[in-house]
């Protein structure tokens, strides 16, 4: 079994790039109906590669979570965030698109929910104003929690929504790749990674559990894919591949992680917090990361503590 000292990690790099990014506050009656809408609005979005959006929970606030942040209504809320990679031509709109949706029919549908604006930025989306057509007409701009809001009345009550919704510059694809003698050592560092980057604020995870079986390359045989199971990584073709095969002697599953972030100062803490959070899990025999020499990101978040923490490069 590993111990601390024969856990390599690799002297390597994450590659992230840029992203447009909203972080929004929900808010409900309580913890149940709190985490279905967080369920349900960051559901579906694991990786942009056929998703929308990449989505997470960030943190729990108010009563029941950090009692040092306030939210507007003094009910239990959930700072979620939702990234669109920058490089999309048609980012700005999409992350529009993609809140428009998520917000509409996943938190105006929870019952006892509101939705509440993070980011005090220049650029913003009319969001409570198209969310609020939904009323119909009976939708009133009103001043609640001594904040502009869009008013719905619905069936069970009614639905507070902030006028405007900002977007800002953030960081996706940071990223740490556990690689295990067995598959339960892999899974157990991979969830003890995710965990720590749940307890950084402003860093999120976005695949089931926080934890991803699937690292993917970029491009496939296929034309129709731009993205596929990255073969060279995959333990079970290391015979088939031969000297093509990366998977070290010994290893028998890989788990990943990803994570993104406000920026990337967050994103390269959150990074070095799950490598401590891991580095004695049993049968953890190397700690790596996915990077395709710049040619997907110019953001570089570095694993060993000996080298430079992140770095953007031109």
């Amino acid at each position: 079994m590993s111990t601390v000292d024969e856990v390599l990690v690799e002297d390597t790099y994450a590659e992230a790039f840029r992203s447009l990014y909203a972080e929004v506050l929900v808010t409900a009656r309580d913890g149940k109906w709190l985490q279905h809408a967080i369920n349900a609005s960051t559901g579906h979005a694991s990786s942009t590669i056929m998703c929308d959006c990449e989505a997470g929970l960030d943190r729990l606030v108010g009563p029941g979570g950090d009692v040092s942040f306030t939210t507007p209504d003094g009910r239990p809320g959930a700072v979620l965030q939702f990234h669109v990679p920058r490089f999309r031509k048609d980012r700005v709109r999409a992350l529009e698109k993609a809140l428009i949706a998520r917000i509409s029919q996943n938190v105006l549908t929870c019952p006892t929910a509101s939705c509440f604006n993070l980011l005090d930025s220049e650029n913003y989306y009319h969001l409570g104003r198209k969310v609020a057509f939904f009323g119909d007409g009976y939708q009133q701009r009103q001043i609640r929690h001594e904040r502009p809001v869009w008013v719905i009345p619905t069936m069970g009550g009614e639905f507070i929504i902030d006028r405007r919704m900002g977007y800002e510059d953030g960081i996706m694809g940071g990223n740490l790749w556990f690689m295990g003698s067995h598959e339960d050592s892999a899974i157990e560092a991979a969830e003890k990674a995710a965990a720590a980057v749940d307890g950084v604020p402003g860093a999120i995870t976005t695949f089931p559990g926080g934890v991803a079986s699937s690292a993917s390359k970029a491009g496939s045989r296929y034309s129709f894919l731009f993205a596929s199971t990255f073969e060279a990584y995959c333990p079970t073709l290391k015979e088939e591949l031969g000297n093509e095969s990366r998977v070290p002697e010994g290893v028998t599953s890989i788990m990943e992680i990803i994570i993104n972030g406000r920026d990337l100062d967050t994103v390269a803490h959150a990074t070095r917090e799950a490598i401590e959070a891991c580095r004695d899990t049993a049968g953890l025999m190397r700690i790596s990361a996915g990077n395709y020499d710049g040619r997907l990101g110019n953001n570089f978040i570095y694993l060993r503590a000996d080298s430079e923490a992140a770095v953007e490069v031109s």
